[in-house]
This record gives structure tokens, sequence and C-alpha cells, in this order.
């Protein structure tokens, strides 16, 4: 291509316009711990910001502070609409922030804590409460059995212990 066809500030701001993280439509719950740990990646944000900020010309820099400033405004959007919720731990139904121990049709055990949507991690067994596993968990109690609607097939899963973290 022709030299004469780019704009030179188009070749300065290359890389930095990144697209914005969609944020949820639904409500944003949020446990204790996924509240802090949204705090805890803004401040490491704010930090990576500052050392960025300071090699302003570098131009990996520069495409990397535009990405660091787009998941600071994702960060404080979530952080700004966060609703923290806590489980009654005299209740007797699975509910949003319960741990909740499932046994499936071969007998295998599971569990699961039902956590807000940036909170979860499915290796960590953290799963989003608007997760189809969770919305078939949410509002049964202890020895019910539930069926978990999956594209590879429904599965059958019993409750079998319920805990909610103090």
């Amino acid at each position: 291509m022709s030299r004469g066809f780019v704009k030179e500030d188009d070749l300065e701001h290359a890389g930095t316009d990144v697209p914005e993280r969609p944020v949820s439509q639904h409500p944003n719950y949020v446990t204790i711990n996924g509240y802090d740990q949204l705090e805890k990646l803004a401040s490491e944000l704010e930090q990576k910001r500052l050392i960025l900020s300071a090699k302003k010309d570098e131009q990996a820099a520069i495409q990397q502070l535009a990405m660091v400033n787009r998941d600071l405004r994702y960060v404080a959007a979530r952080l700004e609409s966060a609703l923290i919720t806590q489980p009654d731990s005299n209740g007797k139904s699975v509910v949003f922030g319960a741990t909740v121990s499932v046994e499936d049709e071969t007998g295998s055990s599971h569990t699961y804590e039902i956590v807000g949507e940036d909170e979860a991690d499915i290796k960590a067994n953290k799963i989003s409460y608007i997760s189809p596993l969770s919305r078939a968990l949410i509002g049964h109690q202890l020895d019910e059995t539930v069926t978990w609607l999956r594209p590879a097939g429904n599965q059958v899963l019993t409750i079998t212990a319920i805990h909610f973290a103090n």
C-alpha cells in the first residue's frame, strides 16, 4: 500500500482502540469475597496503569495501557453496580452464596459454590448464579433431586449437602 493512503495519526494510534468489555445485563450480585476480588483487581490495574503511563513513548506500552484503561472502566462499572449478597446461614434451600454438594446418576460427588458472574471459576468449583447448573439448584433443598438441562444431555443430581459461609 502506498504511504499516501496512510495517515500518520492512524499509525500512532494503532492498537489503542480496543473494544469495551461487555457488561452483563443481569443484576450484579457478588459475595463479599467477590467484591474484595474486584477491589483487588482494580488496585492491580491501577498500579499497571501508573507503570505503563510512565512509558508513554513505547508503542507496546501504549497498547497495553489502552487495554488496562478499558479493564479499569469495566471493573469500576462492576464495583459501582455490585449488590453484595450474603445467604442466611439458617436457610434450608440453595441460594446465591451457598456451597452445594451433589451426587450424579453414576454416584460421583461434586461440590459447587454459587457466586457472581465475575467471581465464577469452574477450576475452583465456583459457578455463576445465572449458569444452567445454578438455576437448576437454586430453590431446592437437601435430598431433593433436580434435573440439570445440558446440551450434552440432561443430568439428574441429588443435593447431598448445603453449606453457607459465615
